[in-house]
């Protein structure tokens, strides 16, 4: 049986170093600095990888992907309602494209959306319903 939990995501990226510098600009520190071709951030109990595109795809045996396209997006949420403006404020200034300003949500939070620069959608949120311990882990209720 499965185990129900995600260790990493990888994101296929079309230029390693310029995503690299997008989320370090961002303050995320890279981890495992001397895998070649690859960067990792830990991010809580998961890490996200970046890795180029086609060898993604090589990988996997299948054709590129079109990111971005609505069917699929990462999340970031925040400790405070002013933390979603500071964090897409800061994406946008990092490059990122805001697809969506941050508004009042219709499930009683506020949260808004950016598209990085490999076009992957990331939604900013905060939710008074997942409260995030600590270290930054949602708490989702039962």
């Amino acid at each position: 049986m499965m185990e129900q939990r995600i260790t990493l995501v990888t994101l296929g990226v079309r230029d390693l170093a310029r995503s690299t510098a997008f989320f370090e600009r961002l303050g995320w520190r890279r981890s495992v600095k001397g895998a070649p071709g690859v960067a990792f951030f830990q991010c809580g109990g998961i890490a996200i990888s970046l890795y180029p595109v086609e060898a993604l795809a090589a990988d996997a045996g299948v054709p590129p992907g079109v990111p971005g396209s609505g069917s699929f997006a990462l999340a970031h949420n925040t400790r405070t309602r002013g933390e979603v403006d500071a964090v897409l404020a800061e994406a946008r200034s990092a490059g990122a494209e805001i697809v969506k300003p941050a508004a009042d949500a219709f499930w009683g939070g506020y949260s808004g959306y950016f598209r990085d620069l490999d076009g992957y959608l990331w939604e900013v949120a905060w939710n008074p319903g997942f409260p995030l311990d600590e270290s930054g882990a949602v708490s989702l209720p039962g």
